[in-house]
């Protein structure tokens, strides 16, 4: 591909069959039924993302910007809007929904419509005709993607009840891999031991995925809430690890269903960091991959990948230059937000700073910061004087170091951000295997679901 991007992508997409054009043609979802799904949503991922993270990946020393696993499987794009009660821009929730049901609803919906009906997943539905299930996400097992293929709850936030409908209201996986200590240890109740007590295997060590007992499902929580950032992570492509054990757990004659979420995407992108974007990113990436040659060895497997929406509103090149620098964030081996709990607790030296940043800070931006402690310091002091009908939110030092941090870095790499929320804007949509043709063009995120029950065989 050439440093000159040509217009050969957007001409491939403007020709490409509609999702009507595609269901009525000859090549209907009864005669490529894959014997796998695997779904996987990144949580937050836009088209800047993926466009990012091309660049960011590209080897200077070549003429060409290189392609990546995104561009070799792109294939449409989806948009991403709710239930228009709630306006055009999605929460994680209302869009999972859509993805996993095919129905749109309000934003916070976990798996039920607007009238709060609980609504028929894709997953379950693969359980109910025999396939085996099964969910990896970075996120706490709980969090709004994966409960919206296997809950029903009027509100997201409700992470307690969700968590315990996992086994109340009828066991749906065969896997269950990701974050929630928090959630399923509680003092009031401790659902990884009645998971245990209902045949699973319990791991909380990514060093023992690969001795797990194949024969039995699989529970796994390896964190509090969610994981830690893919910079700061013991194993930085944990994702696609997750994933090859999910794999080999998951195997069957009848085949399997798997939804896989790269969840932080969204967490960096409400933060503005664009350096943990770009290594969840990379985490992904190597997922995809590892999906890529699954496929080339199993060819009866489908994989669909897209996002829920877009987040942050990233822009590559900001201020009206024309740059974008990507090789700041290529050298850090550690999130910002890592950095700036280690600033907030200890009196690091410019130094000891730039080591951990993998670049050097000017004077000035160490005095910048240095200046926002001190002063944060003070702020928290007065706050702890006043009375209490005063008080509501505490200054958070490491809050504000992490934001400080992340502006040096959007400024070296002329990185911009438009918010620290959602966009309504569409997102893409990646496939492979078996039936991707199905999934060319523009199409609505409640189509994705509507044709992976037909690739399951749900008459409607």
């Amino acid at each position: 591909m050439n440093k000159i991007i040509t217009g050969l992508m957007c001409a491939t997409l403007a020709a490409s069959c509609s999702t009507k054009a595609v269901l009525d043609s000859s090549v209907t979802a009864e005669a490529v039924q894959p014997k796998n799904i695997i779904m996987i949503v990144g949580d937050g991922m836009g088209p800047a993302y993926t466009t990012a993270y091309r660049y960011f990946k590209d080897d200077v020393t070549t003429e060409n910007v290189e392609n990546t696993v995104f561009d070799r499987h792109l294939v449409g794009l989806s948009s991403t809007y709710p239930h228009l009660d709630s306006n055009y821009v999605t929460d994680s929730a209302a869009s999972a929904t859509a993805l996993s049901s095919g129905i749109k609803t309000y934003n916070g919906a976990i798996g039920v419509n607007v009238n709060k009906a609980p609504v028929e997943s894709v997953l379950a539905y693969a359980k109910q005709i025999g396939k085996k299930t099964g969910i990896v996400v970075t996120s706490q097992i709980n969090h709004a993607t994966p409960a919206a293929y296997l809950a029903h709850n009027e509100s997201r936030q409700n992470y307690d009840q969700i968590a315990d409908s996992y086994l109340d209201k009828g066991i749906l996986a065969d896997v269950y891999l990701g974050g929630g200590w928090k959630y399923f240890i509680r003092d009031d109740r401790n659902l990884v031991e009645e998971f245990k007590q209902q045949g699973f295997h319990y791991v909380d060590d990514y060093n023992k995925l690969n001795v797990t007992p194949e024969n039995k499902p699989l529970f796994g929580l390896f964190a509090k809430k969610g994981l830690p950032w893919s910079l700061d992570d013991t194993n930085k492509h944990r994702l696609s690890a997750l994933t090859q054990t999910a794999i080999t757990h998951l195997e069957n004659d009848k085949g399997f269903f798997m939804l896989i979420e790269a969840s932080q995407i969204d967490w960096a992108g409400h933060s503005n960091d664009i350096a943990s974007a770009m290594a969840e990113m990379d985490d992904l990436a190597k997922t995809v991959e590892l999906l890529e040659l699954y496929v080339k060895n199993h060819p009866d497997t489908l994989v669909v990948l897209t996002a829920d929406h877009s987040t942050g509103g990233l822009t590559i090149g900001a201020k009206g230059v024309y740059e974008w620098r990507p090789e700041i964030i290529k050298h850090m081996t550690q999130s910002t937000d890592k950095i700036a709990k280690a600033f907030a607790k200890n009196d690091l030296s410019r130094k000891e700073v730039n080591q951990r940043l993998n670049f050097a800070l000017t004077v000035e931006e160490y005095a910048q910061l240095q200046t926002l402690k001190e002063t944060t310091l003070a702020e928290i002091e007065r706050f702890k004087t006043l009375p209490k009908s005063q008080k509501k939110y505490s200054p958070n030092l490491k809050r504000k170091l992490y934001k400080a941090l992340n502006k040096i870095v959007d400024q070296r790499t002329n990185t911009g951000w438009t918010s620290t929320g959602h966009t309504a804007i569409d997102v893409p949509v990646f496939a492979l295997g078996k039936g991707s043709e199905l999934f060319h063009g523009y199409q609505d995120n409640t189509d994705i679901a509507k044709k992976i029950f037909s690739l399951l065989g749900k008459k409607h």
